[in-house]
Formats: C-alpha cells, sequence, structure tokens
C-alpha cells in the first residue's frame, strides 16, 4: 500500500470541505498553503463600467448610430419609412430585455434581421453585406465611445508580473464590434483570453460562460477571481462558479443596475470592494 503523502492528506482535507462547505476564504487560504499552490491564479474581468465606460450617454451613441445605418441601407436601395432608426434601437432594447430574462445572448445580426422582416426584406430578400455592414455601422459610434477607468493599464500590468492570468468576459452582443472595441483601448495584449456572450450565446450571471476561460487556463474555480460592478451578472455569476469576487464601484450605476443589486441584498456578498481600480493589485495581492 502506498505512503499518504502531505499533498495526498491536503486533498483530502480540501475535497472534505468541499463536501461539508468551505467555512471562509480563511480555510481556503490554509488549504492551498499546505497544497504549495498559490490561491489566486487568474481573474476574470467585466469590460462597461469596470475596465471602460462610455464618454457619452448611450442613448446619443445609439441615436447616432442608428441614423447612420438606415442612411446607408436607403443608399443601398432599401426602402425605409423615415423614423425606422427608431426602431433600430427600440429593437436592440428589446432584444437585450430577452437576453437579460433568458440569459441567452440575441446577437445583433439577428435582431437587425427580424426588425426588416417587417418592412419587407426577410432573409430571402436581404443582402447579408449589408445586413452585416449596417449592424457595424450601428455600432460604430460606441465603439470608439469608451475610455478608460484610472489607472487600468498600469494595473495590469502589476497583476501581469505577479504571474496571474487575466481575461475578460462581457454581455455584449456583437462580437466582432466588442473585440474591435478592445483593440481600440489597447487593451488585447494583457488578456490570456477576450470572451464576449455573443460569441457563445450564454450571458452572465450563468457561470457556463465563465468555463472556457478555466478550461484554458486549467483553474478550479477557487483558484480565480471575477471583477465587475455588476451584482447580479459578476458577484453573483462568480458566486455560482464557485469563483472570489470583488465588486467594482468605480462608475455610478444606472437606476437598473441599483434596482438589480438590492435584489441581491443577503444573497451573496462579494469577497472585496473597490472603488479605485488600482486598488486591486493589493487585494491580489493579499490572495496571492
Amino acid at each position: 500500500m502506498g505512503t499518504t503523502t502531505q499533498k495526498d492528506q491536503a486533498e483530502g482535507g480540501f475535497n472534505a470541505s468541499l463536501a461539508h462547505g468551505l467555512a471562509s476564504l480563511d480555510d481556503l487560504v490554509r488549504i492551498q498553503k499546505t497544497r504549495q499552490l498559490p490561491l489566486l491564479g487568474g481573474i476574470i474581468f467585466d469590460f462597461d463600467n469596470t475596465l471602460a465606460t462610455l464618454s457619452s450617454p448611450h442613448a446619443q451613441f445609439m441615436e447616432e448610430g442608428a441614423r447612420t445605418a438606415q442612411s446607408y441601407m436607403e443608399s443601398t436601395g432599401m426602402e425605409l419609412f423615415p423614423e425606422f432608426w427608431e426602431q433600430i434601437i427600440d429593437a436592440r432594447l428589446f432584444a437585450a430585455k430577452k437576453s437579460e430574462e433568458e440569459e441567452e445572448e440575441h446577437i445583433a445580426n439577428d435582431t437587425m434581421s427580424f426588425l426588416l422582416q417587417f418592412c419587407g426584406y426577410p432573409a430571402s430578400r436581404m443582402d447579408e453585406k449589408v445586413l452585416h455592414a449596417s449592424v457595424e455601422l450601428f455600432y460604430a459610434p460606441e465603439m470608439t465611445g469608451w475610455k478608460l477607468a484610472d489607472g487600468v493599464l498600469p494595473t495590469l500590468e502589476e497583476l501581469q508580473a505577479m504571474g496571474l492570468k487575466l481575461a475578460i468576459v462581457a454581455n455584449y452582443p456583437c462580437e466582432r464590434v466588442f473585440q474591435r472595441t478592445i483593440d481600440y483601448l489597447q487593451l488585447r495584449p494583457y488578456f490570456d483570453m477576450i470572451l464576449c456572450s455573443a460569441s457563445v450565446e450564454w450571458r452572465k450571471p450563468n457561470p457556463e460562460i465563465f468555463q472556457p476561460i478555466l478550461d484554458r487556463w486549467d483553474l478550479q474555480p477557487y483558484e480565480a477571481a471575477v471583477v465587475g460592478d455588476s451584482m447580479k451578472h459578476d458577484v453573483y455569476g462568480g458566486h455560482q462558479l464557485g469563483t472570489m469576487t470583488v465588486h467594482c464601484r468605480i462608475f455610478e450605476p444606472d437606476p437598473q443596475m441599483v434596482y438589480d443589486d438590492e435584489q441581491l441584498t443577503g444573497t451573496c456578498q462579494p469577497d472585496a470592494e473597490v472603488d479605485d481600480f488600482r486598488q486591486l493589485t493589493g487585494i491580489a495581492r493579499s490572495w496571492l
């Protein structure tokens, strides 16, 4: 019979603790130290109002984009009623509401295609290239309308220097626009993986959306942290998955987020809170 090693004992204690529910974060720290592994191996960030925020009201960007998209479609010979641009915005907001309820993304191309059916342009009549370009024009103003939170780039550099893996997981209905936004903000070099809901269809807080990141990193949930501004999407999503969580209070939340956060009072609590992005360095260091 083989000899029981210190690591075997630690693994056994760890699994037993999981089975009965860990009493506190201190238990995780103690167990991980015994296993001679760092507690924190990677951080999964939200994007909007965590890493960056829009420089102007969202409604302003949507109106500009919707008007441009309508003008472009009409320039190709499509016949649309004068205020069609308003319907583009309404369709996006309705799709976002349904996505939120179902925790499954309604992607931008499908939303635009569905709307155009009511104007006599079903898929059989619609030029796919025109549809694709119209969606991009609609989202284009906000793509370049983001600005990074103070201290984001130097903080990401410090986290990388600690040996941490970094990723972004965001709820967003257009994959190609989101990835271009990341490039516009010059964030890509800091992240091992960048994922948005339009590419996988799940939406936060569904824990399934985080799993590809953990699989790539070969980490268990308790070895990762989810950082974001939404208690519902980020903190609760991480809580369901079993990660550590950080609630960002850097930017002023909108009324819907305030309401959603209030509904989770007493249900789950973040492991840490920050009101300045640069505070993440100290938190990460303490979890190492």
